[in-house]
């Protein structure tokens, strides 16, 4: 069995999760432990701020983290690891990039810089479903506006994102264009587009605080889907103003090798990406407790 771990993204978190891990796996309570202001975002998020990404983000880190952890007590190690843009950081904390208190530190810092990058209302992202590259790449070139590609999930499912006006003509064009769906999201301004240039400057300046470690897993990168030789900083800096290459990541992975992946985090949407890519290799989560050892005891087997 060759495995990949796969992290999810923003959108996945909710609050109570990670609950019934942290009651019933002592190393999972344990780190817990260490953030408990973080701890209680993820279990109560009394203030109603977890959907935030400010918030969400080291949120989805720790979370994801602890769940990873929790696998690899018990023997279950993956050969690579990747993750859907905040999810990368997970997977790079998760491979001892940085001790996970400077992870965090990053993350939080990332997720402050996103939520204040662009002026409220005046940019946006959508989901494309049911178009191929092609026709997405034709659709998003408009008269007026910016539109470019923020996703490439898995076949059929595309996120375009930029301002108003370039995503609004866009998601007129890919119906145009034949698209099944078109569904504006559910975010705070237009991610992983050249709008986040200035963002990517002030991430710079904190990812250079810490020295990353060589990752002990090998890691897929966003900004290409596949390994990078590069420096960590100068690939994350890039990342967040980038499409993210996911599908092209999962393809790297089948053409390497990999006939097992695990995704770690709340939801199933990185396991649905790869049922549209290949649905005989075998999928598994970890989201909860009940999935936690469903997967330990179909690994272990």
């Amino acid at each position: 069995m060759k495995l990949a771990f796969l992290f999810a993204g923003q959108g996945a978190q909710a609050k109570g999760m990670g609950k019934d891990i942290y009651d019933n796996v002592p190393l999972a309570k344990e780190i817990y432990d260490k953030y408990p202001s973080l701890r209680d975002l993820c279990f109560v998020d009394s203030n109603d701020v977890i959907n935030q990404t400010k918030y969400a983000q080291p949120a989805m880190l720790l979370t994801s983290y602890v769940f990873a952890k929790a696998l690899e007590e018990n023997g279950i190690k993956p050969e690579y690891a990747c993750g859907l843009s905040l999810g990368e950081y997970s997977a790079l904390a998760f491979s001892d990039t940085w001790n996970l208190d400077d992870a965090l530190d990053i993350i939080s810092n990332r997720g402050d810089i996103m939520q204040n990058a662009l002026p409220l209302g005046t940019t946006k992202m959508a989901a494309i479903i049911g178009l191929d590259r092609e026709k997405v790449l034709e659709g998003v070139k408009t008269s007026e506006g910016v539109c470019e590609v923020a996703n490439y999930n898995c076949p059929g499912q595309i996120v375009i994102t930029g301002d108003n006006k370039g995503v609004d003509l866009a998601m007129e064009n890919m119906k145009n264009l034949g698209a099944l769906k078109v569904v504006e999201l559910n975010v705070s301004g237009a991610f992983h587009s050249s709008f986040l240039l200035d963002a990517s400057k002030k991430l710079r300046k904190v990812l250079d605080k810490y020295s990353p470690n060589t990752p002990k897993y090998k890691i897929i990168y966003n900004v290409s889907g596949k390994e990078e030789n590069r420096n960590i900083n100068d690939i994350l800096e890039e990342q967040i103003h980038s499409s993210v290459y996911f599908e092209d990541s999962i393809r790297y992975l089948i053409a390497n090798g990999v006939d097992t992946f695990v995704e770690i985090g709340p939801g199933k949407s990185l396991q649905g990406f790869v049922k549209r890519i290949d649905r005989k290799i075998p999928c598994y989560n970890v989201s909860d407790l009940e999935s936690l050892n469903k997967t330990i005891e179909a690994l272990k087997a």
